[in-house]
């Protein structure tokens, strides 16, 4: 079996908590990516995002990258890892510096941005990501690519996602107990993000909204940049629980009624439509009504939905989102939740399928899997940024990965 290294592989792992999912793209001499292998299993030991188990976690992912290897026949060394959880704050700074020399060099840029990163975090905190908003030089803003302008003042506005060490630290134990090494941690709704947005949609001002089993993640564009990301420990897991505690039916029973049966607004659900509900213990099993079941279902996700809308509201950026809301993440894809959404927003909504990548198409275009793909192109972005960089380089991604191989 061909090592990954030997090809330019890419490994994008989706630890989620409800699955833990491994990608494997190869890069393309036009810089596409391909997926060539996935692996996929349940999750255990996570809770909202966190690993509570870690002998638990490390078997998932065992499990999730070999399946992955024998598709792709290739041999995984290393992956991108997403995290996400409730611990993970974020922060828009600012930082200015003179220009050496008159002319803005890359040397500037990483002055700029570590002027910008100096504000003070929680000592339990660390910065994941360091994410530049735009530039300004000499008073003249919205500049994306300052290198080789001239200039007096340089300025920077960029949005800080910082997260727990211990989370980190678990997540990174967990992935090399499996002989794996980590590249880079990477925000789960920042990946997310790269696979289902268009750049209009970040243009003109966007919400994505990334429902998973434990958390639900958001990240709000505008004018090209990431302005505002947040995560509510609410999301498919709690309607789980909520059908299992209603219809008196194992956890396991409740999720596969949600996964084939669910309906988001009660008014779609046909409500002469039977379903077959498993009893607890050796009593026989019943029957209810679709509609009885989206009467469960509808309260829950209409909750989630209002507490998005005052996680907007809180943020200030309501009023920029005129591209619309963007549904994605495994539960997402439940009938009615795109109509329940616009009601509740008023404003367009979608659900968000990954794109921009090549292969195993058929398997990979399902919300489930926002975030691995993403991954993937977060994964491509990187390689390419430090083949730009070069290696005397002293850019941003260069000194993130050696934080890391420090610190864990």
């Amino acid at each position: 079996m061909a090592k990954q290294t030997e090809r330019k592989v890419i490994v994008g792992l989706d630890i989620g908590t409800s699955k833990v999912a491994a990608i494997v793209g190869e890069v393309n001499e036009n810089g596409e990516v391909e997926v060539i292998g996935i692996g996929s299993t349940p999750s255990r030991g996570l809770k909202k995002g966190v690993v509570i188990n870690l002998e638990s976690t490390v078997n998932s992912i065992q499990r999730a990258v070999e399946e992955a290897e024998l598709m792709a026949g290739c041999e995984i060394t290393s992956v991108y890892a997403g995290i996400a959880g409730s611990h993970i704050k974020s922060l828009n700074s600012h930082g200015i510096v003179a220009i050496r020399d008159k002319e803005v060099s890359q040397y500037d840029i990483d002055r700029v941005i570590d002027s910008a990163r100096a504000v003070a975090i929680p000592a339990d905190q660390r910065i994941i990501h360091i994410l530049p908003q735009e530039f300004i030089i000499d008073l003249q803003a919205g500049i994306k690519e300052p290198i080789g302008m001239s200039g007096i003042r340089l300025e920077a506005k960029v949005h800080m996602v910082t997260g727990s060490v211990s989370a980190a630290q678990n997540i990174i134990k967990c992935i090399r107990r499996c002989d794996l090494e980590v590249d880079d941690i990477v925000l789960e709704q920042l990946a997310s993000c790269s696979s289902v947005l268009t750049e209009d949609e970040k243009e003109l001002g966007v919400c994505l909204i990334d429902i998973g089993g434990g958390t639900t993640d958001i990240a709000i564009f505008s004018q090209g940049a990431i302005k505002h990301t947040a995560v509510i420990p609410i999301a498919g897991d709690q309607v789980t629980n909520d059908v299992a505690v209603a219809l008196r039916t194992p956890t396991q029973n409740a999720e596969l009624i949600k996964r084939e049966h669910a309906c988001a607004l009660t008014q779609l659900a046909d409500a002469n439509e039977m379903i077959e509900v498993a009893s607890i213990g050796d009593r026989p099993s019943r029957k209810i009504s679709k509609q009885n079941l989206a009467e469960i279902i509808e309260p829950r996700y209409e909750e989630l939905m209002l507490l998005v809308q005052a996680e907007l509201r809180r943020s200030g950026y309501e009023g920029l989102i005129t591209a619309g809301i963007i549904l994605t993440g495994g539960s997402s894809k439940v009938t009615g939740l795109v109509d329940l959404a616009e009601e509740i927003f008023h404003m367009p909504v979608r659900l968000g399928i990954p794109q921009h990548v090549k292969g195993l198409t058929d398997v990979v275009q399902n919300p489930i899997h926002a975030t691995g793909v993403g991954l993937l192109l977060y994964g491509r972005d990187h390689l390419a940024s430090s083949d730009h960089l070069g290696e005397t380089s002293e850019g941003i991604f260069a000194r993130m990965k050696a934080w890391f191989q420090n610190n864990f």
